[in-house]
């Protein structure tokens, strides 16, 4: 008897992964090893599996490990009931379906009280067996010897007997796998308004009239639906042909001769079990599956807009000002240094009601001057068009680049526990502005402060299944601050929170002890912070750069557990470490067979060299102005036909949004992104694109923009 997959040699055929690269990963995993220090610096051992596919790998364990224990759960129950076999038990052990374990259980599941145990408890199941067996002509006749006190005419009798056959129709494994795979082909989703509220639920008018092949309704559209339904404007159903496929159940329980009056009674009992047991159990289980497949293509879209927004490109750091605009409040202005310290804050009135413009030209270019701003970031709210219309009118003494920066999310933090902290003796208006302007200089190293829920991109965060989205946005926000590197002497707690291996304890005691010490002057201090022991030590200090140590590669993406590597390779050459890394050319003379060993290999060696070219450098873009087309303003200044220039804000699996600078951001379906078929919207465009549009249609009424990228010269 062959025996049971391991849970690692499951998830090697499932990924068409080596078996030793799966139990590679997972033993780094269990020894305490962090998903990006995995990817970064054991590639040797993964075969250079990245931070999704040790992701993937490290969910799937844990779901096998649950359906493991769920087995072993299942097969106590049975055994307690006396009920074990050694097929069964075989059965239970060699399935990795967890909708087939349950079918396999079900017969032995404790139950409430239902009808058939009912039935059972009055003596019926002999007689429920007679039925079955379809052999007897006469029914009624043999329904006489089971009439008792609580069974009295065997019309009762016969009911009883029919409960008890459709209980064990339902819990037959080849029924529920008739009706789940005739959902899973036929299933039909439909939706239509709740009468009466068509008017309320106008957002969702698309969907007042809906009927389609569940297949090929697109997550956006399921999670919408569902939503509506949920808000009380949608009545959603899901649906297959009930005749066909009672017809299909019916032919598994009839005998091929079955016209006999059992055979009748059995066809009823099968028509029960299907619409009272069997239907709803699996219309709920295949609901459960949309919406997990819905939620799956919604979470992947909000990471990879996330992963994108993170990574946007920083201006870097230069001294900014940052506007957060406003009309009867007025537009506060703070002014920052090259590492985003707050040195000044102020408000001005160059907008209605007040339109001080004069005044606020004047604070506006002395504020320039005297903190010595190298560009302003403008928050894209209310009053933001009017306020980058003032701000372009300034004759500066010199350059000076404007900037219109997404405020989604600043109110949220200006509110924040991390912005009291940061700010006790500041109200929440300039808290939002220091926001604005810090998200120019560094959109990573501000927005890891935020909720990402709450930063504007993705669709139907709140309907998706929370825990994973939390936990698939974590990683994402992981993999961008490891992928950049954090500045061990300016990185905040919540920044150096998310480095490998540290959490919001040691970053709190980072930062405590760079109060009470000063700068740090290598990576190696980082030992000295109390409880950041070896194992933290090794998993963060890759991602730590150190720009004022004295050890060169304290700078790089270079692993001290290498630095003797580099060493060699300088000592090799004849030159000191320094001479090397300032000298790419002499990176071109090294060969890397050479420096290979049992624990490294030419991935690592690669990677070396790679941080060895461009040591101590953003691996992201850099910012670039960006202004909207001055005439228009308002939604009401459009026209069909207009080419006009936006910034991609918003990426879904339908298409894309585009920020034109009208407070309404406008749609590129993905039928308009190019001339040939697109299937990924993030395969043509990225957030926080700069692109070219024509508006291809303006509804006033909805507040809706049609735009397309079709005939457009980017």
């Amino acid at each position: 008897m062959a025996s049971p997959l391991t849970i690692q040699q499951i998830i090697a055929r499932e990924m068409n992964l080596p078996e030793q690269r799966v139990n590679a990963t997972l033993r780094l995993l269990a020894e305490g090893a962090t998903i990006p220090f995995i990817s970064r610096y054991r590639k040797e051992a993964t075969g250079g599996l990245d931070e999704v596919a040790i992701f993937n790998i490290s969910e799937r364990f844990d779901n096998l490990r649950e359906l493991a224990d769920r087995k072993i759960y299942i097969i106590q129950t049975i055994e307690s009931q006396g009920a074990l076999t050694e097929d069964l038990r075989k059965q239970i052990e060699d399935t990795y379906d967890s909708a087939l374990l349950e079918d396999i259980y079900l017969p032995f599941k404790p139950k409430r009280r239902t009808r058939a145990q009912v039935a059972r408890e009055n003596g019926l199941e002999p007689l429920a067996k007679i039925i079955m067996s379809q052999k007897c002509t006469n029914p009624s006749e043999a329904a006489t010897r089971y009439i008792n006190e609580k069974v009295t005419d065997t019309d009762s009798a016969i009911t009883g007997a029919s409960d008890i056959i459709a209980e064990w129709v339902s819990e037959d494994q080849r029924s529920r796998q008739i009706i789940r795979g005739r959902f899973q082909r036929y299933a039909r989703i439909s939706s239509k308004v709740v009468k009466g509220k068509e008017e309320e639920a106008e957002k969702y008018s698309s969907y007042f009239k809906v009927d389609e092949p569940l297949s090929r309704c697109s997550s956006h559209r399921y999670l919408a639906m569902r939503r509506g339904e949920a808000e009380g404007f949608l009545k959603v159903a899901l649906n297959i042909d009930d005749d066909a496929a009672i017809e299909r159940l019916t032919r598994n329980f009839i005998r091929t001769d079955g016209k006999t009056a059992s055979s009748a009674i059995v066809a009823h009992a099968v028509t029960d079990a299907y619409k009272r047991l069997i239907k709803p159990s699996i219309t709920t289980e295949i609901e459960s599956e949309a919406k997990e497949k819905a939620d799956t293509a919604a979470i992947a879209t909000f990471a990879a807009n996330l992963h994108q927004l993170l990574l946007a490109a920083p201006l870097g750091s230069k001294p900014v000002m940052g506007i957060d605009p406003g009309f009867r409040t007025g537009c506060k202005v703070v002014c920052l240094d090259a590492n985003g310290n707050l040195l000044h804050h102020d408000v001005i009135y160059p907008t209605p009601p007040r339109n001080y413009v004069v005044d606020a030209a004047k604070r506006v270019m002395k504020l320039v001057e005297q903190f010595k701003i190298e560009a302003i970031a403008l928050g894209n709210g209310t009053a933001s068009r009017e306020t980058e219309r003032f701000l372009r009118s300034l004759e500066f003494p010199r350059k000076i680049e404007i900037f219109v920066v997404s405020e989604d999310g600043a109110s949220v933090y200006s509110a924040s526990k991390t912005a009291r902290e940061e700010f006790p003796d500041q109200d929440v208006t300039v808290r939002g502005a220091v926001s604005i302007g810090r998200r120019l200089m560094d959109p990573l190293a501000e927005l890891v402060k935020i909720d990402p829920k709450s930063i504007g991109v993705g669709q139907y965060q709140h309907d998706v299944d929370q825990n994973r989205l939390k936990r698939q946005l974590d990683l994402t926000v992981e993999t961008c601050v490891n992928s950049v590197g954090v500045d061990l002497n300016t990185a905040s707690r919540q920044l150096l929170s998310y480095v490998s291996g540290i959490g919001d304890t040691l970053a709190a005691n980072i930062v405590k002890y760079r109060a009470e010490h000063g700068d740090f002057t290598s990576r190696s201090t980082l030992l000295k912070v109390p409880r950041l022991g070896p194992k933290a030590y090794e998993q963060c200090a890759g991602f730590m750069r150190v720009r004022c140590s004295e050890e060169i590669l304290d700078n790089t993406g270079v692993h001290p557990e290498r630095y003797h590597i580099v060493e060699k390779m300088a000592s090799d050459r004849g030159h000191t470490l320094k001479e090397l890394v300032e000298n790419p050319g002499l990176l071109d003379e090294i060969d890397l067979s050479a420096y290979v060993t049992e624990d490294v290999g030419l991935p690592t060696l690669e990677d070396i060299i790679a941080e060895l070219r461009k040591p101590g450098r953003d691996p992201r873009e850099k910012a670039v102005e960006f202004s909207f087309e001055e005439s228009v303003n308002e939604i009401s200044d459009l026209h069909e036909g207009m080419v006009l220039p936006g910034i991609v804000n918003n990426i879904t699996d339908f298409g894309a949004f585009v920020d034109i600078g009208v407070h309404v951001s406008g749609l590129i379906h993905v039928s308009q992104m190019a001339e040939k078929r697109v299937t990924n919207p993030a395969d043509v465009l990225k957030l926080r694109q700069q692109v070219m549009v024509k508006v291809i249609g303006v509804d006033l009424n909805r507040k809706r923009i049609s735009l397309s990228l079709k005939g457009v010269e980017q």
